[in-house]
């Protein structure tokens, strides 16, 4: 997401940051080259034009001209801009679900993600608020879409209206509002169909379903990939039936994320969620600061946290640390690491959230360093015995050989694995010397800490080395430092 955008970003500011004084001419200059970089990511023309002006406005006054570091306070002023549009007037706060039960309509257009958006925040509001939610398809339309939602109930554990064949949507929204009320649920999610495009037809249905429903939340799910025609979709459907806020799928396919920044400025609407993937846990809440951050290769690190404290679990993370303080660190213990990244969304997703080192995902996966890799490693270490896991200093010509056949690999990627286990065991006792254990301990898993995203920039970065630390350490690749075993991999072999 915004991987091109940020591309370009980067470099104009690293040129900008490298100047030890700018006139008011290089200031032009950049703001030239991020004009055409909003505008190569599909930002509206209006939103960039606007944008621009108001970053220059402040950007060639006597406070960056003459300040110590000219480049970066250029680059704070994008940032605060950035969030600025991102965030439109007025936070949305969370979603008004806190009057049992609580109506929420899903609309938007057929193909846009709508049924695995639906059990995506569905799972999200189960496993994150402890809510209990019923799902319910009216989508009449599409073959088998009543079956598709309640395939999906059964895999996060949510309930669905069971499915009676003949009922309009507003026969089935008026159950749905019945059994919620009766069954005590304090959720019901309403999955409206959709239309290949927007006709008197769909508008009809969803507007009957509303009056019907009276939902305190109204969500417009459309395709990110789609561009600049989600924005019109959003304005369209707003002006139909009334948006309460945006959910944008398949932004992890999309480099550029024109439509996300565009979206509030031109509908003025939020966009409250981003869907990142196929799988029902790859739903993110739109945050502007942490947009705006990951943009401009600042990283992410409250969602780097928030990703740890969901995979780790604390007594397991007591019982790792325990054996790190005493040297022990064998391959099952590498093999959590690894698991837990792939857990936390692989590699390529680690990166784009560590300050800094947004930059280098690229040549990392250029260099072979990517979630192929790390699944290759896993396998090579369960094709080991229990005996050779434990102790993998017993791993001769011959043990190396069946192993790496299980693997289906070659003994040359069991040795760099080895060596690389030989780094991190180093690494570790080196941390439980220092006490370093603890720090890590803590950013893992927020023991003693307040919450991330009420932390300032400095709390923030220092519970991220402590993340770091306890998942990789200080790293070799480029003076970085990486997180999630990633210190380990990227050592030069």
């Amino acid at each position: 997401m915004f991987e091109n955008l940020s591309e370009r970003l980067s470099g104009v500011f690293d040129r900008l940051t490298k100047q030890g004084a700018l006139s008011e001419d290089d200031v032009r200059a950049a703001l030239r080259e991020v004009r055409v970089a909003l505008l190569e990511a599909d930002v509206s023309l209006p939103v960039t034009r606007d944008f621009v002006k108001r970053v220059q406005k402040k950007a060639t006054g006597a406070a960056v001209t003459k300040s110590v570091t000219p480049g970066q306070q250029v680059v704070k002023i994008v940032h605060d801009e950035l969030i600025a549009m991102l965030e439109g007037e007025g936070d949305p706060g969370a979603l008004k679900i806190d009057n049992p039960p609580a109506p929420v309509l899903m609309v938007g257009l057929q193909g846009s993600g709508k049924t695995t958006t639906t059990a995506k925040l569905a799972r999200r509001l189960k496993d994150r608020e402890g809510k209990r939610v019923l799902m319910a398809s009216l989508d009449t339309n599409r073959p088998a879409a009543m079956e598709q939602l309640a395939i999906l109930g059964t895999q996060i554990g949510v309930d669905t209206l069971p499915i009676v064949k003949g009922q309009s949507a507003v026969e089935i929204a008026k159950r749905a509002k019945q059994q919620a009320t009766l069954g005590g649920y304090d959720v019901f999610l309403l999955d409206t169909a959709g239309r290949l495009h927007i006709d008197e037809t769909l508008m009809d249905e969803v507007q009957a379903v509303r009056d019907v429903a009276s939902p305190r939340e109204t969500l417009l799910v459309v395709d990110g990939l789609t561009g600049q025609d989600a924005v019109n979709v959003a304005a369209e459907f707003d002006g139909k039936v009334g948006v309460t806020g945006v959910v944008l799928t398949r932004m992890d396919g999309d480099g550029r994320g024109g439509a996300a920044l565009s979206m509030r400025a031109v509908t003025g609407k939020p966009i409250r969620f981003v869907g990142l993937g196929e799988k029902t846990d790859a739903l993110e809440v739109f945050d502007p600061r942490r947009i705006a951050g990951r943009i401009l290769g600042m990283g992410d690190i409250v969602s780097l946290v928030e990703k740890a404290q969901e995979v780790l679990e604390v007594e397991q993370a007591e019982r790792m640390m325990k054996r790190f303080q005493k040297g022990h660190f064998n391959m099952n213990d590498l093999r959590m690491q690894l698991d837990q990244m792939m857990k936390m969304g692989g590699m390529q997703s680690l990166m784009g959230m560590m300050p800094g080192m947004g930059k280098m995902s690229k040549q990392a996966e250029a260099a072979g360093f990517d979630d192929r890799m790390i699944k290759r490693q896993i396998a090579l270490i369960n094709s080991m015995t229990k005996k050779e896991r434990a102790n993998p200093a017993i791993l001769q010509a011959s043990r190396k050989k069946r192993i790496a056949a299980g693997a289906g690999l070659e003994v040359s990627d069991l040795n760099k694995l080895l060596k690389q286990h030989r780094q991190m065991s180093d690494m570790m006792k080196t941390m439980g010397k220092k006490g370093m254990l603890k720090q890590a301990m803590a950013g893992m898993m927020g023991k003693g800490a307040p919450d991330p995203s009420t932390m300032s920039p400095d709390q923030l970065a220092q519970l991220g080395r402590g993340l770091e630390q306890g998942m990789g350490g200080p790293a070799g690749m480029g003076g970085g430092r990486l997180p999630g075993g990633l210190s380990g991999l990227m050592k030069k072999k």
